[in-house]
């Protein structure tokens, strides 16, 4: 099935035009080519395409090739920049297809040169042993202020704001994001989905995935004084692990930190807490 289950009529190209989420859900809606083969327009941009939606499409690829189960592992690594405007085709091995667990992986290619490998686990195991850390203390996302007017007031350049995508992101430490050398490579920020998402567990995970490339750059260049601009920083490799089946409807807060960085490549840890206090998932990235 469809995972944005819009259609896409008139009317809904319309919405999907000025909605930042109705947009990435359109073009997460994955053309299928058969055999496991599938084809998304990344849309118009400047720059590179971001990772985060790669990770997501990914994933949408994986799940659309008759697996058992919710994701519960991703990893991944980016090969070279995908470019705007131009067709990613995405191909899909079945790997495994066992009683409890299933693995994919998947290739997506722009121009017949591969942009990002990965692989994506399912399973269908529901109980087990379990156990966790307790959150970490934060404050309310209400009145904290959004990241990309903290961002542009710390560039200092109003042009740089990015219009609002489809993730929100909120600021939880905004003092420690001033640059200075020796900052904490910690940081703490809500996130939610601008909108509602249709209630299918595999596009969840695929927003899930998407945020999780946001916050882990800016994390790692806290201690050198720098905040991600124009031409910061890129990913190199990016896992995602999902603590069960995700729901990502409401904020989520998620603390990084970036233990260590040699010769340019720093390594970012991440969490996702819902509000009840679950940790939903952990990711880990080298940029």
């Amino acid at each position: 099935a469809s995972p944005t289950a819009m259609g896409h009529d008139g009317e809904n190209a319309t919405r999907v035009a000025r909605d930042p989420l109705a947009r990435l859900l359109w073009r997460l809606d994955l053309q299928p080519l058969g055999d496991d083969r599938f084809r998304v327009e990344p849309g118009r941009g400047e720059g590179r395409v971001f990772g985060g939606f790669l990770l997501a499409a990914g994933i949408v690829a994986a799940g659309r090739t008759e697996v058992a189960g919710h994701p519960h592992a991703l990893h991944a690594q980016f090969l070279r920049s995908a470019r705007w405007g131009t067709p990613i085709d995405w191909r899909v091995d079945r790997l495994r297809d066992g009683f409890a667990f299933a693995t994919r992986r998947v290739v997506g290619a722009q121009g017949g040169q591969d942009v990002i490998a990965l692989t994506v686990g399912f399973t269908a195991q529901e109980r087990g042993l379990a156990h966790q850390d307790p959150m970490p203390p934060a404050p309310d996302p209400a009145g904290l202020p959004d990241w990309e007017d903290l961002r542009a007031s710390l560039l200092g350049e109003a042009g740089v704001r990015r219009p609002p995508g489809p993730i929100e992101m909120r600021e939880c430490d905004p003092e420690l994001a001033v640059p200075a050398r020796g900052r904490p490579a910690r940081r703490r920020v809500w996130m939610r989905p601008r909108g509602t998402l249709p209630d299918l567990p595999l596009l969840h995970a695929a927003l899930l995935a998407y945020a999780s490339d946001r916050a882990l750059l800016t994390t790692a260049g806290r201690p050198h004084g720098l905040v991600s601009g124009p031409r910061f920083a890129a990913s190199l490799d990016h896992a995602l692990w999902l603590h069960g089946p995700c729901r990502f409807d409401d904020w989520l807060l998620v603390t990084s930190e970036s233990p260590v960085a040699v010769a340019g490549r720093a390594l970012a840890l991440g969490a996702f807490w819902n509000r009840d206090g679950r940790r939903v998932a952990s990711v880990a990235q080298e940029a």
